[in-house]
């Protein structure tokens, strides 16, 4: 009786702290889409039958947003003004994430507005508009260019305005200023997955970009976050399937009991 040989050790790659940018479509869209083209690469999660909808993968990772502020700034030591927070999102994937951050804010008892300039027409961001509409969380017509104006009024200031591989110039003027804006703050910044504007690969727009305070990495932190030099870096990737884990040679932090974030 035969048996197939195991792999080499030798063989194996080097696990990894980040994701490259060539990878993240396959671990990142692969399991965030609901249906792929027929000439489209099998996904990873389609392989496993893993496949997820994309409100239910929003809504693993994003509740990890709200999960992470609760550590970096816990609700018993701000005061009330602190615990007001201005989530700024894009038309894009990262808007979306945005809007599930700030739902899951609401229900954690902080306080969120959401500056949504350029909405997107795609039917989930309308149906995350909604439930933030009727959880009564309010929208701003229009952020302040008076810098000061927003530090006074917020404790907080999320950036879920682009995500990895989008640029400024595809998201329309508003969006560009909101960032503009976002720059000049000396109230905390919470940038989700990576800070709006950098480089996912080489983070070489770091220096004249945002500089957030916290970072929280979706599923596993880009070669950008190398140059995070902020307070806080969390990574939610607890919901990551040990198959991605192994095709992309990630070397992931533990996580304790039920969380489903962790600090690097």
């Amino acid at each position: 009786m035969s048996s197939a040989a195991g792999p080499d050790p030798s063989e194996a790659p080097e696990e990894r702290h980040f994701l490259r940018a060539l990878e993240l479509q396959p671990p990142l869209a692969d399991m965030g889409r609901a249906e792929l083209s027929s000439n489209a690469t099998t996904s990873l999660v389609q392989r496993r039958k893993q496949a997820w909808g994309r409100q239910s993968w929003l809504e693993q990772i994003w509740n990890a947003g709200p999960v992470c502020q609760r550590l970096a700034f816990p609700l018993p030591a701000l005061s009330r003004k602190q615990r007001t927070v201005l989530v700024v999102c894009g038309p894009e994937q990262n808007g979306a994430v945005g809007l599930v951050c700030a739902r899951h804010l609401r229900v954690f008892e902080y306080e969120p507005t959401i500056f949504y300039p350029t909405r997107s027409l795609d039917l989930l961001h309308r149906d995350l508009t909604t439930q933030c509409e009727k959880m009564d969380i309010p929208f701003l017509s229009y952020l302040p260019t008076e810098v000061q104006l927003i530090n006074e009024a917020y404790g907080l200031v999320v950036d879920a305005v682009l995500g990895p591989g989008v640029e400024p110039g595809e998201v329309g003027g508003p969006c560009t200023r909101a960032l503009a804006t976002l720059k000049l703050l000396s109230i905390p910044l919470v940038s989700l997955d990576i800070p709006s504007g950098w480089d996912a690969e080489t983070g070489s727009d770091s220096e004249d970009g945002l500089r957030p305070d916290v970072l929280v990495s979706l599923a596993a932190p880009k070669r950008c976050a190398g140059r995070f030099s902020g307070r806080h870096h969390f990574v939610a990737g607890r919901f990551v399937p040990d198959d991605v884990r192994r095709k992309f040679a990630l070397r992931l932090p533990g996580y304790t009991g039920t969380d489903c974030v962790a600090a690097l």
